[in-house]
């Protein structure tokens, strides 16, 4: 079935479903997720399971976003008029490209409300999906300039996005099922972590990292099974540690033009470190891999996800991640291939 003959069957399942009133204007993949646009934002926010029950008869990550967003300034005075001021609120975070704000907070309880009700009054006010995190009790220049730079590239985002949903989703045409991990760096040693994770739909990179050594220090990324590099579906990171994340980035110099999945947190900390390596190597012998627009395209091209989501990185592959406890943000990747295929996990390091 042709992707749009996919999204026209699913729009018309979510037309059945959703009660008269509300208005389903477009359909569309982006990234792992399927994304409803629709004027009426605040009914589909009164609808308090509504996207639940979607998500689970569709088996699809649903998200609901307005067809125009409201002005950020207007939106930003409404938010701070429905919460409570002991709440704290220290910043808001506006991402034109999903149609989120994030709501930093010094007490993020109050912002969410008994029952999520203050959260479902900000939804049905603002139109935009809103998201709380907690203040950090220390300012991150880091992920104030990710943010930044993610919007300042908002329209290549949502391009690249809905080009990897259609990725994700098409249908799988292979008839065998078998499933192969080959190591591509780090057994029997210390660093270049590196494993591909193959079915015969798709492709996964797991960890992409360099070996504290002065010779032989990168993953095998030039042999046949992962190479060209744009057979790859996807690459998952499971921490910012350089031996697992240095070499990420030269994925992109050599003709990878897929997705990075992380934690928010590993894709904030990989980006730091990774710029630190170069600085690092240029200094020790002033030949770096890879250039810092490389890094840029490394942040451009992530997907985060949050532990615990369920998420389709190919036709025939989910991807969970669940706290490792090793550093912040570290993951270990559980993998379920096919229908009950196989499952697999990847621990990366863990505590």
């Amino acid at each position: 079935m042709l992707i749009e003959e996919r999204l026209e069957e699913l729009k018309e399942k979510i037309n059945n479903k959703v009660p008269a009133g509300i208005t389903v204007s477009e359909v569309e993949f982006e990234g792992p997720e399927l994304v409803i646009y629709t004027d009426d934002t605040k009914k589909f926010a009164d609808q308090a399971d509504l996207i639940r029950v979607l998500a689970r008869d569709l088996r699809k990550r649903i998200v609901v976003r307005p067809n125009i967003l409201e002005d950020p300034e207007q939106v930003a005075g409404k938010i701070r008029a429905v919460v409570p001021d002991n709440a704290g609120i220290s910043d808001l975070f506006f991402d034109p490209e999903t149609g989120e704000v994030l709501i930093e907070a010094e007490k993020p309880g109050v912002v969410i409300g008994k029952n999520g009700v203050t959260l479902r009054d900000i939804t049905k006010e603002i139109g935009w999906t809103p998201k709380v995190v907690r203040t950090p009790p220390i300012e991150s220049a880091t992920v104030k300039q990710v943010r930044q730079f993610l919007r300042s590239v908002k329209d290549e985002r949502k391009t690249f996005l809905r080009q990897i949903g259609r990725r994700i989703h098409r249908d799988a045409t292979a008839k065998d099922q078998w499933v192969r991990v080959t190591t591509l760096g780090c057994c029997r040693e210390v660093g270049r972590a590196a494993f591909l994770l193959s079915t015969p739909e798709s492709k996964v990179l797991i960890d992409c990292g360099e070996k504290p050594s002065n010779t032989n220090g990168y993953p095998y990324l030039y042999v046949p099974e992962i190479y060209p590099l744009t057979t790859l579906d996807a690459v998952v990171i499971t921490h910012a540690h350089l031996d697992h994340c240095a070499l990420v980035p030269l994925l992109f110099k050599y003709g990878y033009e897929g997705p990075i999945y992380s934690t928010p947190a590993t894709r904030d900390l990989a980006s730091m470190l990774q710029l630190d390596y170069l600085d690092v190597v240029n200094k020790e012998t002033g030949q770096v891999p890879y250039s810092s627009n490389e890094v840029r395209t490394f942040i451009k091209h992530s997907i985060t996800l949050n532990y615990g989501s369920v998420t389709d990185i190919a036709p025939d592959m989910k991807l969970t991640l669940h706290n490792a406890g090793h550093i912040l943000g570290s993951a270990i990747a559980h993998f379920h291939i096919g229908e009950g295929l196989y499952n697999i996990a990847f621990t990366g390091d863990f505590n």
